[in-house]
């Protein structure tokens, strides 16, 4: 029986997500077993629809390699939520069209809601006595899955918001003749993991960003004024970092104090504004000059910043991935243990996707000061190792050469 495997990508990209779809396809390539390898186009729900393409025509044409420094997800994403219900028709379509297409082994790419689906379609093969292999590929710049040291997407990530604040607090530093405030909001519902990779910006102690917020804390206005005015007395451009989903001690997020707050298809509300307001309020209350920048898309897309063992770690847990699948396992997701010692070493391994599907990882609270205005040493140890090394971009006519569907 032909074992062919089948690959998609979903939620919010990374830089590096392409790295695991390499991982993944460059393994299957390398492994004799293996005879056809699918991409789900727009992930499990183009799936459904029938949309798929043959990776192996990116070995034929000789863009492969091109997969590792392309940012985004090459394949397309999706936010589809699988219905709770094991029983909803649904399922026996999607594996309907697994046996179509003799799918022996799936690996899906993506943060929580992907590993929600992934244990999801598991559940159900172990339910109907399937051998298909259902296999999770971590993902999220947010860093909040659970049962592993770290995520693929977040060193990057790490790397590119701790370069562009030290820009911003480097541009803001040349006018020092009156205060100033400038406030960068940085991606982070419930995790501060990325706000707090701000602290790596400082060239030196006391350096800016000087005050860091992050959702783990509850956020207090009249604390953060105060603690704005007591740091202007020595920083006279001030540069602050906040997540987008910090909120005050009853849970409401703080740019809910603005405006009415959307909500996408998983129920999860869509932050943004909280730089904005309280851009206004220092504005209003302190009569100082004062701006905020959003930093939005470009920390998750930015292939400029790419880490080193970032996208090694990403290319490692794809192709590690196909190896899981060849082994048997399925439901599992795959993980980064961090080992003892002076050097950084990290070891992948398998989790239960069941025990990491919607469960956070939070920045731990000794991480955190007592003020809650910013990081310690201890998570400045944890991250510095995953923002090292340099990767070049491939370049054609003096810009970055991705591969792109068309």
């Amino acid at each position: 029986m032909k074992h062919n495997i089948l690959v998609g990508q979903s939620g919010g990209p990374t830089a590096v997500i392409n790295g695991s779809l390499y991982g993944v396809v460059k393994r299957g390539l390398e492994t004799p077993q293996i005879d056809n390898i699918y991409g789900m186009v727009n992930g499990i729900e183009g799936f459904l629809n029938g949309n798929m393409m043959d990776m192996r025509t990116l070995e034929e044409n000789g863009t492969l390699p091109l997969l590792k420094t392309t940012p985004g997800a090459y394949l397309g994403s999706c936010r589809y939520k699988l219905p709770e219900d094991l029983s909803d028709p649904v399922y026996p379509q999607l594996f309907a069209k697994f046996a179509e297409y003799e799918i022996q082994s799936v690996f899906y790419i993506g943060g929580n809601d992907s590993m929600d689906t992934v244990s999801k379609l598991s559940r159900y093969a172990a339910k109907n006595e399937s051998s298909i292999r259902f296999i999770g590929i971590p993902k999220t710049i947010d860093n909040d899955l659970v049962m592993t040291d770290h995520t693929p997407g977040f060193g990057s990530a790490a790397k590119y918001v701790a370069s562009t604040v030290r820009e911003i607090a480097v541009d803001a530093s040349v006018y020092d003749n009156k205060p100033s405030v400038t406030i960068v909001e940085i991606m982070g519902r419930h995790a501060g993991w990325l706000t707090a990779a701000s602290a790596l910006a400082r060239k030196f102690e006391g350096d800016n960003p000087v005050l860091i917020y992050l959702p783990e804390t509850a956020f207090d206005k009249d604390r953060f004024l105060s603690q704005v005015q007591d740091a202007l007395k020595k920083t006279t451009n001030l540069v602050v970092c906040i997540s987008e989903g910090i909120h005050d001690a009853e849970g409401t997020f703080i740019c809910e104090y603005a405006s009415e707050v959307g909500t996408d298809t998983f129920g999860h509300k869509m932050l943004t504004g909280s730089g904005k307001y309280l851009e206004n309020l220092v504005k209003d209350t302190l009569g100082i000059k004062v701006r905020s920048v959003e930093l939005n898309v470009s920390q998750r897309c930015s292939s400029s910043c790419l880490s080193g063992t970032d996208l090694e770690e990403a290319v490692c847990a794809g192709s590690y991935g196909v190896d899981c699948a060849m082994d048997g396992k399925t439901g599992v997701m795959i993980t980064f243990e961090r080992q003892a010692g002076d050097s950084y070493e990290m070891v992948p391994g398998t989790a239960d996707v069941n025990q990491i599907c919607n469960e956070e990882k939070v920045v731990p609270s000794d991480w955190i000061t007592a003020d809650g205005s910013d990081v310690t040493e201890s998570f400045l140890n944890y991250v510095r190792p995953l923002i090292q090394g340099q990767v070049e971009v491939p370049q054609k006519d003096g810009l970055p050469h991705f591969i792109y569907r068309k």
